[in-house]
């Protein structure tokens, strides 16, 4: 892990240590720095918008391309970044936290596992052991929950 990256992580822990903070959604470069300047403490991607911005409906982004606009982000910026990395590019637990470590190398400092795929919420039980292979890739999870009012339990 890089100096950079390390002091990201700490940075975005202690934020979370004193309590309820902002975290606007750069979808670029540009926004990114228009949020800068405006002083937020930390910045999470948005998976919605850089999609769209690309081109692609949400959801629909190869892994590969999240990965880089993670690591273009990382590079443009000294705050913390967290990564909306939707339902972590895989259904199966291993899959997740195999991605996750990938999203950990862009210099992220935490990310956000969706717990459905398209509409649907996945099984209990496996959603449980895919945030836990999750949090063994990765020492940052954020609780984040995006509502979708079609989701609804497998």
């Amino acid at each position: 892990m890089s100096a950079k990256a390390a002091a990201s992580r700490l940075a975005f822990r202690a934020l979370h240590a004193q309590g309820c903070f902002a975290l606007p959604n750069p979808w670029d470069i540009g926004s990114l720095r228009q949020l800068e300047k405006l002083g937020f403490a930390a910045v999470a991607s948005t998976s919605a918008g850089f999609a769209w911005s690309a081109g692609y409906d949400d959801l629909t982004l190869p892994r590969d391309a999240v990965l880089g606009h993670l690591r273009a982000l990382c590079a443009a910026t000294s705050l913390p970044v967290n990564a909306d990395f939707e339902a972590g590019f895989a259904d199966d637990p291993d899959g997740v936290a195999a991605n996750v470590a990938l999203a950990l190398e862009t210099g992220i400092a935490g990310l956000s596992i969706e717990d459905r795929k398209g509409d649907r919420l996945y099984d209990r039980t496996l959603s449980v052991e895919r945030i836990a292979a999750a949090r063994a890739a990765i020492d940052g999870i954020t609780a984040r929950r995006s509502w979708s009012a079609a989701a609804r339990a497998s």
